[in-house]
């Protein structure tokens, strides 16, 4: 249910991005003509003429952040998160601000009502706009996040947890819960069939009762969250606990396995009037994915026009410490299963391969050149991969591709495997930046590839980039 105390959260991040906005569209007024700083040749307009686009501003604001899902109810939301939630959003308003303000001048200049200049709002106002209301935006979030952290740790506003489960996923649930205390939980105990025989839970916290007791230890323990932690196999178990649940009025979070029990994006169909839901769908699709090419081609091209010197230096630094060619190119399995060659800085000694075949790179791994290994470590032999890039063959974001060979095997181990080539595979991804790379679970890996091409968003796709480059440099899995 939605408590009265996030509607409270919600209606207070809204009043402050509609004021602070508004307050950061007047500020870059003053810092464009007020300050000297900048030339204004064609004069300084009147201060009333922007003060009557604010709130224009504090209206649009609002909507951006709202699609950003800059105001979902959540608890566990990321400084990462907020912050390019923002950023994405800033971005919208400033090019809806410029693209409108550009149509009204151009009416209005050249209309039959010609008023020279009547709506012409400077270009540098709208930039600083967008810098200042991205600070302004995200440390009202910080604000927000200390306050309410105080308060937790004071023991207020606390969310009552009841765990489902007593496997290993319940296990892993309770953790996460108990190690960020910032995000307000605190874990009641479990229940669980096995609590006849047993009546000590995990971590020390209380089995309280079996799945037929939910709804008095509901009422007696003031629950206010129920995740339900259980296998598919008790799959009745958990529709009954949501029923309960509900009957309790109580939010119910579902946490499944994975491995076992995910499905990409459901989307209701109809076929002649049979309603019929695929569970397939990705979102990466019309208009989604024709912004995501446009930013991965003008990323890519002008990655590649800016690292020609670094990659002048690289090209010579590998050709002096071992003979053979610069680029490496291997057949990958991309998109729709379609096979491309993969374009890397060549690492190892030529034909390293020839006597093992296709097998992991271990560390320490002897085929590799002192360059090569320079090169594996930085990930500086991935940034050929642009040229992919720029060919549609990859994305700057998405599943990393994986050589026909391994495929071949994996399809037949892991379930749902196949579904990551449902998206481009990336030159980074999901996966990476949590660091399952390298010779890590492959298990692992898939789960969270697949939470990407299931939840993808543009703000999911820059916070990936940007915890690239913070993380991935120097990887203790890259090798």
């Amino acid at each position: 249910m939605v408590t009265r105390q996030t509607r409270a959260l919600v209606a207070s991040h809204v009043a402050l991005d509609v004021t602070l906005a508004m307050v950061a569209f007047a500020l870059a007024y003053f810092a464009r003509f007020e300050l000297g700083v900048i030339p204004a040749p064609k004069g300084q307009p009147p201060f009333a003429q922007y003060l009557s686009l604010t709130p224009f501003i504090g209206l649009l604001v609002p909507c951006a952040f709202y699609f950003q899902n800059a105001y979902r109810p959540h608890r566990s939301r990321t400084r990462v998160d907020d912050f390019f939630a923002v950023l994405v959003g800033t971005v919208v308003v400033v090019v809806i601000g410029l693209v409108g303000t550009l149509y009204f001048q151009t009416y209005y200049t050249s209309g039959p009502s010609r008023t020279d200049g009547a709506y012409e709002v400077s270009r540098i106002v709208w930039i600083l706009f967008g810098a200042f209301n991205l600070v302004f935006a995200y440390a009202s979030r910080e604000l927000v996040r200390a306050i309410l952290k105080r308060a937790f740790r004071a023991g207020l506003g606390l969310r009552r947890v009841l765990i489902a489960g007593a496997g290993d996923l319940a296990d892993h649930v309770a953790d996460r819960l108990i190690q960020h205390a910032e995000f307000g939980y605190r874990v009641v105990g479990f229940i669980d069939d096995r609590a006849e025989h047993d009546t000590l839970g995990y971590r020390g916290l209380p089995l309280l009762g079996g799945f037929e007791d939910a709804a008095a230890i509901i009422d007696s323990e003031q629950i206010d969250q129920l995740f339900v932690a259980l296998p598919l196999e008790q799959h009745v178990k958990m529709l009954s606990l949501v029923e309960i649940a509900n009957r309790e009025c109580v939010d119910v979070k579902v946490v499944p396995d994975l491995l076992q029990f995910i499905a990409l994006r459901a989307k209701l169909q109809e076929l002649d009037g049979i309603p019929i839901i695929s569970i397939n769908d990705v979102p990466l699709q019309g208009l989604e994915g024709l912004v995501k090419r446009i930013i991965d081609v003008f990323v890519a091209a002008t990655s590649l026009l800016l690292l020609t010197i670094p990659f002048a230096v690289i090209a010579a630094a590998i050709r002096l410490n071992s003979p053979g060619p610069v680029f490496y190119r291997q057949e990958r399995t991309g998109f729709d299963r379609r096979p491309f060659l993969v374009l890397k800085f060549r690492s190892m000694h030529v034909d390293a391969e020839r006597e093992t075949g296709p097998v992991w790179t271990r560390e320490n791994d002897p085929r590799r050149t002192i360059v090569g290994a320079f090169l594996r470590r930085s990930n500086l032999d991935e940034l050929p991969q642009l040229w992919n890039v720029l060919k549609g063959e990859m994305s700057l974001v998405g599943p990393r591709p994986e050589r026909p060979f391994f495929v071949e095997r994996f399809k037949e181990k892991v379930p749902q495997y196949m579904l990551r080539h449902k998206v481009k595979s990336g030159m980074t991804g999901w996966a990476q930046v949590n660091g399952w790379r390298g010779d890590t679970s492959i298990e692992k890996r898939i789960e969270y590839d697949l939470y990407y091409v299931e939840n993808w968003s543009m703000s999911l796709d820059f916070k990936i980039l940007w915890l690239t480059l913070m993380r991935s440099f120097f990887d203790k899995h890259a090798y």
